[in-house]
């Protein structure tokens, strides 16, 4: 790798099988990271935070001669460090867990696919600041009620990933990756503070869409300045693409293998082919998508990156899944696997849709519909609202209560409901798709959704 670490897969891999021939170590795989980051935070024209860091970690793991796992960490990447992870991880198997022991993916030497995102050039922390100090001025000039931009924050990093193991498994990737965020703070006599926010990402700092995140942070914020309450009821729900996506992210467990063998998902082990939500929606898995900034061509254990079709005409067709959930499934894994002690699993980049060939039969349009509801722009406390083995959520919210086309801000408000029924009691998925930096949906209109309003 081309940065300050010099971490290099074929010497580590070189590394690796000499110590661990001489330590009698016959199975072995290792997972490493690392990083050259750089961040920068304004206040009111001054810089508030400026950060470099490099980051480094290995884990490796060691099967014993009884096939009992150890694994060990390590941020040290010299070839002492190296060797006293490999030795810690060989002593560690002998306390393994003889009931959970992970096999290498079987897909970890199979061909990779073609990812087309280059490195872009870095421009280090004195061009970022001058960048977000020229965003943070031009978004305090777009209104007088803006009085600052509490959070924001510009970043670019390059970091590498790699997974090698002792049945000849070599996967390296470096990615560039920068992003912005900008959030204003409104505030007018007499009235509570309002804030709207936005995000880019791209490739690379040059590529940031600066001037739209801008625009998006302003007419967001200045779009909550005349906010009234709204009363408490059941409503007709329209999300925008990022609030939907954060809904069903936070109830990822519905499709994760892990989840499911753990007792802690809505789903069980024979939910495959079941109904899940109406017939007009799908939803995939798309690690490989050319709108994911971050896309990898592999996961934490080698095992290739693919576009995994989740729901299909409302019916759940796929888990996601490490080595170990595959093989108690008996499929192939997905990849979507971590490493670590206990391999996680987790989804990469999620695409709704709705399925060809089937309509809802609705022709609703939140740009364009006369008849009330409410249109929910962003979801707030999903950690601590959302009780995802219950499958049921209550979170505040911002958004507008919108009547006869007049838009008009909510005051503070929460929105509850139970993610199964609500994927059941979708009316309307519109056309157009939105690429957000969550991923890929349109906007989806949910029909008597509970709304608590302020006391």
């Amino acid at each position: 790798m081309a940065d300050a670490k010099g971490l290099n897969a074929t010497v580590l891999r070189d590394r690796l099988q000499h110590l661990a021939k001489r330590e009698g170590v016959q199975q072995w795989d290792l997972g490493a990271a690392c990083s050259d980051d750089c961040s920068v935070q304004v206040d009111r024209g001054e810089a508030k935070q400026l950060k470099a860091a490099q980051r480094s970690s290995i884990t490796v793991r060691v099967w014993n001669s009884d096939g009992l796992v150890g694994i060990t960490s390590t941020t040290d990447l010299s070839e002492g460090g190296l060797e006293q992870a490999l030795m810690g991880a060989h002593a560690a198997s002998r306390y393994g867990n003889p009931d959970d022991v992970p096999h290498f993916s079987p897909m970890a030497t199979a061909p990779l696919p073609s990812i087309d995102r280059p490195l872009k050039p870095r421009q280090g922390i004195l061009p970022l600041l001058d960048t977000l100090r020229d965003a943070e001025a031009d978004l305090l000039g777009r209104h007088d009620a803006i009085q600052t931009v509490p959070y924001n924050g510009l970043a670019e990093s390059l970091s590498q990933s790699l997974y090698l193991n002792s049945d000849g498994a070599l996967r390296e990737m470096e990615r560039t990756q920068a992003s912005l965020y900008l959030c204003a703070r409104a505030e007018e006599t007499g009235r509570k503070p309002r804030t709207g926010g936005a995000v880019r990402v791209a490739l690379g700092s040059s590529d940031l869409d600066v001037e739209g995140c801008v625009n998006e942070a302003t007419d967001r914020t200045i779009s909550h300045l005349n906010y009234r309450p709204i009363d408490t009821g059941s409503y007709r729900v329209c999300f925008t693409p990022e609030a939907f996506l954060s809904l069903l992210g936070a109830f990822s467990s519905m499709f994760n293998a892990r989840a499911v063998i753990d007792g802690l998902s809505l789903s069980q082990r024979d939910s495959i082919g079941t109904k899940l939500a109406v017939p007009f929606l799908s939803l995939h898995d798309d690690g490989l998508h050319s709108g994911h900034i971050s896309a990898a061509p592999f996961d934490g254990e080698g095992t290739p990156t693919q576009n995994l079709c989740l729901i299909h005409g409302g019916e759940l067709q796929n888990f996601l899944h490490s080595e170990a959930t595959a093989r108690a499934f008996s499929v192939k894994p997905t990849g979507h696997a971590g490493l670590g002690a206990k391999v996680s699993v987790g989804p990469d980049w999620f695409v709704i849709s709705s399925t060809e060939g089937r309509e809802s039969g609705a022709s609703l349009d939140h740009r364009t519909e006369d008849d009330p509801f409410v249109l929910i722009e962003d979801l707030s406390a999903l950690h601590a609202g959302v009780k995802a083995t219950q499958g049921s959520f209550s979170l505040p919210f911002d958004g507008w209560l919108i009547r006869g086309r007049e838009r008009v801000s909510v005051e503070a408000a929460t929105v509850a409901g139970d993610i199964q029924t609500v994927l059941n009691t979708i009316l309307h998925l519109e056309p157009e798709q939105h690429l957000t930096h969550r991923g890929v949906c349109p906007h989806v209109w949910v029909d008597h959704l509970s709304i608590t309003g302020e006391a």
